[in-house]
C-alpha cells in the first residue's frame, strides 16, 4: 500500500476557498482566507476527473454552498465524497446528486459534544456502511486529541484514539482527520497524529493539515505506513500556493511501489 494524493473542493458562500482551520464562527469577524478562487468549483471537479484522483471530497463550509456542492458532484458522478450539514435526513438526497460517499461529523454528537452510538447507526443503515465517511477531524488536548465539532470550535468528549476507532470502524468505509490546530497554516503536518493513524491501520484514512512540502507527502507516506491517504489545501498552487504543485502530486498518485 502507498499513500495517495486526494483532492479537496472547500466551498464557502459558493466559492471555493482556502480558510485557516477554526475561523470559521456563525458571528463575529469573518475567517482568515488564505485564497478564494474564481473558478467555479465544476471546474476543479472536471479537472479531477480527468487525472482520475479518486477518493477527494467537496465540504460545505456553512449555508449557501448547495448549489455549488451539486454541481461539482455532477461533474463527476461518483467521483467524490461530500460533507458539510449532513444529517440521516438528507444523506440519501446527496448520495444521490452524486456523490460517492457522504462526510458526517456533528449531527453524530448530541448537543455537539457526545458521540450518539444510535445516529451512527442510523446513518449506516440508512446508506450503507460502504456510503459512509466518519469524520473525526481534532484538537490536540494534552497529549492526545479530541473530536471537534461546530466548525471546530466546540471540543467533544471523544478521543481519537485507537479504541475510538476501533469502535466506529464498523460502521463506516472510511475517516476523515483533519488536524484542525495546524490546518491552513502551511506549517507542517501533525507527524505524532499521523503515526497514531498508521498505527492503527484499519480502514482508510484520509489526513488533512498543514501540509506544505514533499517532504511532509514523504512523512506521511512512511509514517502512516501506507494505510493513511493525505489532502493538500493552501499550499497547492491550485490554490494559491507555491509550495506543492498540484501536477507534482498527479504524478505521486501515478509512482511504482
Amino acid at each position: 500500500m502507498k499513500c495517495r494524493f486526494r483532492p479537496c473542493i472547500d466551498l464557502h458562500d459558493g466559492k471555493v476557498k482556502q480558510i485557516v482551520g477554526g475561523t470559521l464562527r456563525d458571528e463575529g469577524p469573518g475567517p482568515r482566507e488564505n485564497f478564494v478562487s474564481e473558478q467555479a468549483p465544476a471546474e476543479f471537479a472536471q479537472r479531477f476527473r480527468a487525472d482520475d484522483l479518486r477518493g477527494g471530497h467537496v465540504i460545505k463550509l456553512g449555508p449557501g454552498n448547495d448549489a455549488a456542492a451539486r454541481k461539482a458532484l455532477a461533474a463527476w458522478p461518483g467521483g467524490m465524497q461530500v460533507g458539510g450539514g449532513i444529517s440521516a435526513d438528507n444523506a440519501v438526497e446527496w448520495l444521490e446528486a452524486g456523490a460517492s460517499h457522504v462526510i458526517v461529523t456533528s449531527w453524530l454528537f448530541e448537543d455537539g459534544v457526545r458521540l450518539s452510538e444510535s445516529r451512527v447507526r442510523e446513518l449506516s443503515e440508512r446508506v450503507g456502511v460502504r456510503k459512509l465517511v466518519i469524520d473525526l477531524s481534532c484538537r490536540r488536548q494534552g497529549d492526545g486529541w479530541v473530536v471537534a465539532t461546530n466548525r471546530w470550535q466546540t471540543l467533544t468528549d471523544l478521543e481519537v484514539a485507537p479504541a475510538t476507532l476501533d469502535r466506529l470502524a464498523g460502521h463506516c468505509d472510511e475517516f476523515l482527520i483533519h488536524a484542525a490546530d495546524v490546518e491552513g497554516l502551511c506549517g507542517g503536518i501533525d507527524l505524532e497524529l499521523v503515526k497514531l493513524l498508521g498505527e492503527w491501520a484499519g480502514c482508510p484514512v484520509t489526513y488533512a493539515g498543514g501540509v506544505a512540502s514533499m517532504a511532509d507527502l514523504e512523512a506521511i507516506d512512511e509514517h502512516g505506513r501506507g494505510h493513511v491517504d493525505v489532502t493538500v489545501g493552501s499550499a497547492l498552487d491550485i490554490f494559491g500556493g507555491s509550495a506543492l504543485r498540484y501536477r507534482d502530486l498527479v504524478g505521486w498518485n501515478r509512482r511504482e511501489g
